[in-house]
């Protein structure tokens, strides 16, 4: 027998380690078949996620351990019982009562012409061909529409000589104005704080307005008052003569009014009697006049620059 077997020698091998692949195997994370389903009806992952917002409940949609609004508590009132909130007597109502109102025509208190009340000797300001027609909207006649007619019918209401304590009402860019007998505010602003149909808890401002073409009626005082329970807004407003600038103070009502009632002194020279400290809030105890009242005059020191000489604003010539 013939021996096959040969002498092989052994071939080099290459002695460094192989590297090994030490990231993670990917896992299949699609879902499994669900069984008893065929394989190609599985649902897909987008599906899964869809069902599952959809079965998911709403953070709030039920309460957890809170309580109800206002739970235990009595309906605040002084003249009756609290009535019911309409959700229909809103804004959406006003603004539909607003549309089908036609505003009556204007009434022209004053055509002023010029501007910063220079006169003979010409307005160097460029507004001199100015034209202003200074008017004020005509009165209102009832039914206003909407929740107005609720307020307008309410005060009739509690008050008796109604016609002598509010003098017109007047509905102008979509808003009501109660015009108002001054020595009567404060029997009303009382109802309208307290009443609880009416509700007009809170007063954000009292400012000042000056005509002196409005003859025996030349200062204004405005109230703008809020509800917060019935969310309406009005306005009140008050009028007194340069020679007797008495109105009545709505501080003991509404105590925001302090500062506004002070400044409109301080600006107008309104006196509100039965203020609790009525004094000047912005200019000097010892300032004479009111700065914001149209014949105030405009005043002015002389500017002096490197010799020459500019004169204040109401003693400028024209240069036409």
């Amino acid at each position: 027998m013939t021996d096959d077997t040969r002498d092989v020698s052994p071939e080099p091998h290459d002695t460094s380690p192989e590297p090994h692949d030490t990231s993670p195997e990917p896992h299949d994370t699609s879902p499994e078949p669900v069984e008893g389903r065929d394989e190609d009806a599985s649902i897909s992952s987008a599906q899964i996620h869809e069902e599952s917002d959809d079965k998911a409940p709403i953070k709030g949609a039920e309460p957890e351990g809170e309580s109800e609004p206002d739970a235990g508590t009595k309906p605040e009132s002084l003249t009756g019982e609290a009535p019911p909130v309409d959700s229909a007597a809103t804004e959406a109502e006003e603004d539909e009562a607003q549309l089908a109102t036609t505003e009556p025509t204007a009434e022209v208190l004053q055509v002023r012409r010029g501007m910063f009340g220079v006169k003979g000797s010409g307005d160097t300001s460029g507004y001199g061909g100015l034209t202003r027609v200074v008017e004020f909207p005509a009165a209102a006649t009832p039914p206003f529409g909407g929740w107005w007619d609720q307020v307008y019918d309410r005060i009739g209401a509690l008050i008796p000589n109604f016609s002598d304590v509010i003098t017109e009402v007047v509905i102008h860019r979509g808003e009501i104005t109660f015009h108002v007998q001054r020595q009567h505010l404060p029997e009303l602003v009382q109802h309208l704080r307290d009443d609880a149909h009416l509700r007009f808890e809170f007063c954000s401002s009292v400012s000042g307005v000056h005509y002196p073409a409005d003859k025996g009626a030349e200062l204004h005082a405005v109230y703008h008052l809020q509800s917060m329970t019935h969310n309406r807004r009005i306005r009140l407003e008050v009028s007194a003569p340069d020679s007797d600038p008495h109105i009545p103070s709505v501080v003991a009502t509404y105590p925001t009014a302090d500062w506004h009632e002070r400044e409109t002194y301080d600006m107008f020279g309104i006196v509100f009697d039965g203020h609790p400290a009525l004094t000047r809030i912005l200019m000097p105890d010892d300032w004479p006049g009111y700065p914001q009242r149209k014949d105030y005059p405009l005043g002015g020191i002389p500017v002096e620059y490197k010799g020459a000489t500019i004169p204040p604003p109401d003693q400028r010539r024209s240069y036409s």
